[in-house]
Order: structure tokens, then C-alpha cells, then sequence
């Protein structure tokens, strides 16, 4: 099977097959990383261009990592230094980019449907590092990886969600991913931070920790996005902490071999203590790392894949 798009814009487009063949690039990808040598020629004359507009540390690494060991040249554009803050505009920022050769552009920005933009307007393939609180793609198929790498598979496995997910892009793209490969999906926190019509994605709702980890095999903490929210959802941070942070102790309603998974950054105490984030369950550094793997196997397959093999 060939991967058919030109663009990652999120996970809600993409089927399961195609789920399924960028999860099994990724072994492949993987499997670099235990080399000496942990370069390969996939890439070589192509450039990929990282356009943040937000702040990232392991999105904007991990794809400039990935990029480089496929032998890509990586051009880091600094918005805060550019012609944005004289007022360019997105679309003439980027075709300036384009101008000077770019064949990928790797794009996060705080508006939904942002890359949807470019991708009507520009040659080059761009990827959706997250936009505002629409989908972050690249973190749902890691975290995809990541727990098939640990449970082998997902039919019938209960995933959690539990935090912010009103304004969370990785929710929305773990619960397109997941729930399309097998995975029974719930969601958990403060009422005001549940949409309600995410019942429409067949996924369940709890606002009480204790029954919604009960039986589940994943638990994938969400921090508090402050940043996003314009109005108080919920007393305190305080509060929140002591109702839906993840403690040693919470940790025993749950599945003896129960998966920790966090997005970062992390913010220790509130929704993750410090044992529960460096423990035994915990493979938040994990998902670090493959990301790196797969945000390779994105890369080349929207290269083309099976040309460039």
C-alpha cells in the first residue's frame, strides 16, 4: 500500500489502513536508532522548514532530528526574529519560504485549520504540528506506537483521557487515531472541560477519576491549558490537582500494568506527581523517542514512500 496524501493535516482524514502503515514504517524507522551510524540517504536534497508560531521543545526537536537522519536539510524559521513581527502576512511568509526551495514545511500555529490554509496555497507538503486546539497528528500516532509497542495491540484495550480536553489538539487526534484502530476511549475531568458533543466520536464521558481508571490499560494525562482558556473552568489549580491528579496512591485503582502516558510538557504535582511521572508505569520518555521514528516515517512517506526506499 502507498500512502496516497501530500499533506498530514490530522488523523480524522486518514483511514485505519493508513494509520496502520505509518505505525508499521515506524518499526522500521525505529529500528535505525539502535545503529552507530543512525543516518540513512532517504531524504538527501530535500529541505524541510520548521514554521512554528507557538512554542514547542519536542515537536520542533524531534521533527528537526527526524529530518536529519533521513539526510534532509533543516532551516529552522524563527518567527520572533522574521518579517511576521512587521506585519507579514502567513501566506506571504510562507511562499517566501517556498521561493527558496523548501520541499516540506513543518507548521504549528495557534489558529484551527491553519495548514488546512497553506496546504490549498503551497507546492511544498506541509505537516500539522498542531494548530490551536484542533489536532496535533504526529503526537496521536506516537502515542499509537508507543502503546502498541507496550500492549501489542489495541482491540479492546480502555485508553483514558483525562484533563483539559476542551482545549487539547492531542485528545482530539488519540481519540481519532485510537478509536479508529479498536481502542474503547474515555475521557475524564471537570464538567466545564468535557464537550459534550465528543460523545459523537463514540467516546464516554466521567467526571469522577476514580471509575474511569477502574479498568483502564492507558491512562494519557493532559496538562491545564491556562493559555487557552478565557474564563475560569474550574476554583483552582489546587483543586483540580486534588480531584483528577494522578498520585501513587490513585495509581492502585487502575490495571496492575497500566501504561502512563503524558504529552509534556508536564506539570508535576497537578495533573502528575513526581512518582507517577518517573515510575515504573511511566513511558512518557517513550514517547519521546518515538517521535522521532515516527515523524521520520511521515516524512518519507509523504516523500513517496515506496521511490525513495
Amino acid at each position: 500500500m502507498k500512502f496516497q496524501h501530500k499533506h498530514l493535516l490530522g488523523l480524522e482524514e486518514l483511514t485505519r489502513e493508513e494509520i496502520e502503515l505509518i505505525l508499521e514504517n515506524t518499526a522500521g524507522f525505529k529500528e535505525i536508532f539502535t545503529r552507530s551510524i543512525k543516518k540513512v540517504p532517504t531524504l538527501r536534497g530535500k529541505t524541510v522548514v520548521s514554521l512554528f508560531y507557538e512554542n514547542s521543545t519536542r515537536t520542533r526537536t524531534s521533527f528537526e532530528i527526524a529530518a536529519k537522519r533521513l539526510s534532509a536539510d533543516v532551516i529552522n524559521f524563527n518567527v520572533s526574529t522574521s518579517s511576521v513581527v512587521k506585519g507579514e502576512s502567513l501566506l506571504d511568509t510562507v511562499h517566501t519560504i517556498e521561493s527558496l526551495g523548501a520541499d516540506f514545511i513543518v507548521m504549528r500555529h495557534s489558529c484551527p485549520g491553519a495548514p488546512q490554509l497553506l496546504a490549498r496555497k503551497c507546492r511544498a507538503s506541509v505537516i500539522n504540528a498542531g494548530d490551536g486546539p484542533h489536532e496535533h497528528p504526529t503526537q496521536g500516532l506516537l502515542d499509537a506506537f508507543t502503546i502498541k509497542e507496550k500492549k501489542g495491540g489495541f482491540a479492546g484495550l480502555n485508553v483514558v483521557i483525562v484533563g483539559d480536553i476542551t482545549h487539547s489538539r492531542v485528545a482530539r487526534s488519540n481519540i481519532w487515531a485510537l478509536s479508529k484502530l479498536g481502542a474503547h476511549i474515555t475521557i475524564a475531568g471537570p464538567s466545564t472541560l468535557l464537550p459534550k458533543p465528543f460523545e459523537r466520536l463514540g467516546v464516554r464521558l466521567s467526571f469522577d477519576l476514580r471509575e474511569a481508571i477502574r479498568d483502564a490499560d492507558v491512562i494519557n494525562l493532559l496538562r491545564i491549558q491556562i493559555e487557552r482558556q478565557r474564563a475560569n473552568l474550574f476554583p483552582s489549580i489546587r483543586e483540580y490537582s486534588l480531584l483528577y491528579g494522578l498520585s501513587e496512591e490513585r495509581l492502585k485503582w487502575a490495571k496492575k500494568d497500566v501504561l502512563i502516558m503524558h504529552p509534556g510538557p508536564i506539570n508535576r504535582g497537578v495533573e502528575i506527581s513526581q512518582s507517577v511521572a518517573d515510575g515504573k508505569h511511566s513511558v512518557i520518555l517513550e514517547q519521546v523517542t518515538n517521535g522521532v521514528a515516527v515523524r521520520m516515517a511521515v516524512l518519507y512517506l509523504l516523500s513517496g514512500g515506496e521511490e525513495n526506499e
